[in-house]
Parts: C-alpha cells; structure tokens; sequence
C-alpha cells in the first residue's frame, strides 16, 4: 500500500501546469508546425549506445537471445552463452572512452550543415542514457558512468542547435521476450538465459566465491519480463511483438514509469523535438500516456512531438515519421524521414563491406524528401567508444563540402506546385508499414529533377549529372505549361555560374559546364 501511494505520487510530482492543449486528439488536432522546424530540413542523429560494444548491428540485445541467429553465434562465439553472459553484461563494457560531444556537434554543424540534432534517451534495450531518477540501469550508475543526455544537450545549445530526444523503450516489455528463452538444442538445451534473474539472484555467489558485478541491481528493472509470453514470440522469431493488440499487455506501473522517465529527461534536458518509436504514440491506443506526455511537451512552447503510421487526422497532432523512406507526393504539413548512413546501431559488417550509403545517396534523398515539404533525420553510427569510423567521416565530409555550397536550396525553403519529374516521380510508390521504400529513390538518376522555392526564386536539382550531353530539359518550365511556368529570366548553376537556356514549348533547355562542377549532383538556380 505504502508502495503504491508514493508510486501516485511520483506521478502527480511529473504533472505540468495544464495549457493550451489537453491529453485528447481534438486539442492535440489544433497543433501547428513551428515555422523553425518547416526551416532546418537537415538534422543529424547520434543514434548510439550501449548495443554498439559488439559491433553486431541493430536490435542486437534481442538478436543475442535468438538461437541460431548472426547476433546470438557472434555473441556466443566472442561473450559467452546467454544463460551466463547476458545484455546486462555487455553494459559494463560500453566505456564512451573517446567520445566528445562537442567536437561532434561542432563538426556536425559546421562542417557536414546539420540544421537540428537529435540524441538517444533510451533503446529497446530499456537503458536510459541520462542521470535517470526512475531507472537504475542508466549511464551513469553503469559503463560509461557519463550522463550521455547532458552532453548532447549541452553540445546542441552551444552550437545553436534545436535538440532532440528519441525515446524508444516502452517496447521493452515485448522486445525483451526472447532474454527469458532458452535454448532448443545443443548442449544447454534448456538451461534458462538470463532474463529469468531477479534481485535476489544477485546476492549468490559467483562460482569462485565472488559477489556478482550486479549485487544489488535488479535485472527485471532493465528486462521487464515478469509477465506472461506474447504469442510465438520468442520459440520461431516471428512473434509480432509492435503491436499491442497482439501482446502481452503492459502492467499499468511499466507504463506509468515509462512517463515518468521521459517527462524527467524532458525537464532536465529541455529538448525541441521528441521522437517516439511507436505507432502513433507510445502504448497507443491501449493507453493515453502518450497524448499525456504530447500535450504537456506542447505547452511548453514551439515543440515538435514524432510519430509513425499516422491516420489523417493524427497527422494533424503530431509530425509524421517515414523511417527509411518518402511518400512519392508533396505532404501538405511538414513531415520527417529518419534513415541512417549504415545500421542503426554500429556495424563492423557495414564497415568492412563498404556498406554505407555514398554522399552522392545521401544528397539524392534529400533534395527528393526536402521538394516534398519533408525534413531528413540522418543517423552517423558511432562506435562503442563515441567516434565515427574513417569511411563515415570521409562521407559526411564529402556531403558536407556539397552542402555548403548548395543549402540555399533546401534550409529555408518551400516546395514548388510539383515536387519533381523523371520516370521515378511519375510512379505510385507505396510506403510499406512506417516506411522502408527509400530503395526506390537511391536508383534515382538524371533523368530525376526534383523542386524547391524560396521567395521568386525556383530550385531544380538533377539526382545525378547527366552522362554524355552536356544539355539537360525541365520539361515543366515548358512556356505555356500547365505547372504555371513564368518567363524565365535567368539560370544559374550552384557553385558555377550563369548557363545559356533557351524556354520553348518543349521545356527549359539548358547547356551545362563540359565539366561536373561538384562530385554530387547539380542544382540550378531560376529566377
């Protein structure tokens, strides 16, 4: 009883002043879109913690759990069998050794032109990367013993940067399942992996006579796993564990911590943007803890809140997320695609085989999702010691040179009356689940133009430089076109100069350089 009264408590502590908006659809419905955030177009994401020590990719504290699995043999093969050494083991290795948030910040602003930076709160892994009050599994009680939050933010602010938190560990609860499996074959078929611990466990002695490194801790503070398995989810791999209706249901006191956790970092960190991810909103729709956490973040100010799978009027509450992707259609109200440069988590293999996205990838994406009133989250993964790996910084380095040279067409600017035209433009690409079509727009070439405005000023950027003839056609710039095409009074190439054209029926015809100016990709500038 004493328990649950404090518990109340602590609730009512985290409750803002009531503003403007309330914890339902129709206040959240009269959100609008801060100017600021419609402006930046590119942010940067340190999506990075304490899943990258073994350099295995994304997801790997639940990859470690499935028998059979790349994650689970490297895991076995490099740390131990899970029964022994589980994810609550690898914590202590995550040092941060080098990191400098700082210097990457700086460098991120500076040099590769991030308009907005986003870091991580917290994973599925259910690890909050801040001084948290409400979960003893956190940076500073453990690894690092950095409050990794608090140097992002400071980084952010100093550099004049909007900041961001994602928070993704209420689907801890299902995500975790696998840890409390064992295994199905082999010899240790049946001895249990280490998600079945519990605090008492924590004060046997090891085998040599020697307290555990965890004496005290609670593993079921960090794996949540004390309740009843979600159908399939663990024994084949294909459980369906997004989706609360298909789920073990989350006790009351998880979900309620999960806001606590979040309004916490939320006060100490005082972030712009809040990226959940979650369909629509975290626990949703078998809770309101969501719009809770949504409504009082909008009160504060011009906040920005994420969301994924949104319906049409969710979309008017909340800014929608496409992960790894773009719907192939100018969005009235301003939307994000987060992708990565990589995994989400480091991976030596993307390394090793040059599996990153090129600059050239990058820059494509971005001119595609900025002429369709969208912005681009990019994640650059970090190693377990906080540095990027010498491929990624020759690539954002690349990208970063192009950048200042071309930004003029995508900070500030709006979308055109079409988004672009090429063969990739003119077709129906569908968005699968929360996004995941971004393959479509990386084969985009120069035969893809793509638009923005700012002022009287029109932008086209060719996704590639045209092999071959140096003359390039915008066939929506044709006189008489029905895209409202004006008399064009002069074009420009980005870090060149003027160019000849000719406007005709057929479209704007203009003679490029006999040269490519930039490694990238070309922008005309029209007035």
């Amino acid at each position: 009883m004493i328990r649950k009264t404090i518990f109340a408590a602590l609730v009512c502590c985290l409750c803002l002043p009531l503003g403007a908006f309330e914890p339902n659809w129709e206040s959240l419905r009269t959100y609008e879109v801060p100017e600021w955030f419609r402006d930046v177009k590119f942010g940067i994401w340190a999506h990075w913690g304490p899943q990258c020590v073994e350099g295995s990719g994304d997801w790997m504290a639940r990859g470690l759990y499935e028998e059979g699995s790349r994650q689970s043999d490297f895991h076995r093969s490099h740390y131990g069998h899970p029964s022994e050494v589980g994810f609550k083991d690898i914590l202590p290795l995550w040092k941060a050794e080098n990191w400098d948030p700082d210097a990457l910040v700086k460098f991120y602003k500076e040099e590769v032109g991030a308009q907005y930076f986003f870091a991580l709160g917290n994973h599925h892994d259910n690890f909050d990367l801040w001084d948290s009050q409400y979960q003893e599994w956190n940076s500073v009680n453990i690894g690092p013993k950095k409050d990794i939050l608090e140097g992002w933010s400071k980084a952010a602010k100093k550099y004049g940067l909007p900041f961001g938190i994602s928070f993704h560990a209420d689907h801890a609860w299902t995500w975790y399942e696998p840890s409390r499996g064992f295994d199905m074959k082999g010899d240790k078929i049946g001895v249990k992996y280490d998600g079945w611990l519990t605090k008492e466990d924590g004060y046997k002695k090891n085998a040599d006579g020697t307290d555990k490194w965890w004496r005290g801790l609670d593993p079921q503070r960090l794996y949540r796993q004390q309740h009843d398995f979600s159908d399939r989810t663990w024994r084949n791999n294909t459980g369906r564990i997004w989706g609360w209706e298909n789920c073990s249901q989350p006790s009351e006191e998880f979900v309620r911590e999960f806001k606590l956790r979040t309004m916490d970092a939320i006060r100490r960190y005082k972030p712009d943007l809040i990226y959940f991810d979650a369909t629509v909103l975290p626990f949703y729709p078998i809770s309101n803890v969501g719009l809770e956490i949504t409504s009082e973040f909008y009160n504060e100010g011009e906040k920005v809140v994420f969301g994924k799978i949104l319906s049409e009027e969710q979309k008017e509450a909340l800014v929608w997320d496409v992960e790894r992707g773009a719907p192939n259609a100018i969005i009235e109200r301003p939307w994000q695609c987060c992708n990565c440069l990589g995994n989400w988590h480091y991976n030596t293999e993307f390394y090793e085989k040059g599996w990153y996205k090129s600059a050239h990838t990058v820059a494509k994406l971005l001119m595609d999702i900025v002429s369709k009133n969208g912005n681009m989250l990019l994640s650059v993964p970090l190693r377990a010691d906080g540095t990027p790996d010498e491929k990624e910084l020759a690539i954002l380095r690349e990208f970063g040179a192009w950048m200042k040279v071309h930004k003029e067409a995508i900070v500030g600017t709006r979308p055109w009356c079409k988004f672009g035209e090429g063969p990739i433009a003119g077709q129906d690409i569908k968005i699968n689940d929360q996004g995941f079509n971004d393959g479509n727009y990386i084969k985009a070439g120069s035969e893809e133009v793509r638009f923005t405005t700012k002022g009287d000023i029109l932008y086209a950027a060719f996704l590639a430089w045209p092999e071959g003839s140096r003359e390039v056609c915008i066939r929506s710039l044709a006189k008489g076109s029905v895209w409202r095409a004006r008399p064009v009074k002069s074009v420009e190439l980005l870090g060149f100069g003027r160019l000849k054209f000719t406007q005709t029926s057929r479209g704007l015809r203009v003679v490029l350089p006999a040269e490519n100016t930039n490694a990238l990709l070309p922008v005309l500038k029209i007035k």
